[in-house]
């Protein structure tokens, strides 16, 4: 059965997520190809020390530790996923395949922010035996500042 449009505008939120240097650190290793953990050697090689270490990043442009940009799906899938859980919607969670996302950086994440998101479902549309979703999702820091939004698409298989 075709999902409902009149759901396209429900909104999810606000989703409160602290960014912590460890959780941050380790997150960078892992994308690297290293084990995400300091306590079993060097950084691997190649990864940018203001994701790590914290007395460069002191001294690089930001002040502070920053996150690997992808780090953002920690918080930024949450009104994603509840939108596809939500009872109201019927959604199958067994036919959904996640289609793709998008970004847009407006700052840095920082060791210490406080990230509260919110997420709204844009566009629901058919193509053939699929049904898409789409979510437009909205990142700010503790300071009120947009940090990074975040379009989200799920394909439902009928």
């Amino acid at each position: 059965m075709p999902l409902d449009s009149s759901h396209v505008g429900r909104e999810y939120g606000p989703y409160h997520y602290a960014l912590g240097a460890e959780k941050m650190r380790e997150f960078a290793f892992a994308i690297a190809g290293g084990l995400p953990s300091s306590t079993f050697g060097s950084p691997p090689a190649g990864l940018n020390p203001l994701l790590y270490d914290e007395e460069a990043a002191r001294q690089g442009p930001y002040g502070e530790l920053i996150a690997f940009p992808t780090f953002v799906v920690n918080f930024a899938m949450k009104p994603f996923t509840e939108a596809l859980a939500d009872p109201e919607l019927e959604v199958e969670l067994i036919r959904v395949v996640h289609g793709e996302q998008e970004f847009e950086f407006h700052e840095v994440m920082r060791a210490g922010d406080v990230m509260t998101t919110r997420g709204r479902i844009s566009r629901i549309h058919e193509k053939g035996n699929l049904t898409f979703v789409v979510m437009e999702t909205e990142s700010h820091n503790q300071l009120g500042r947009l940090v990074v939004t975040g379009t989200w698409t799920a394909i439902i298989r009928r």
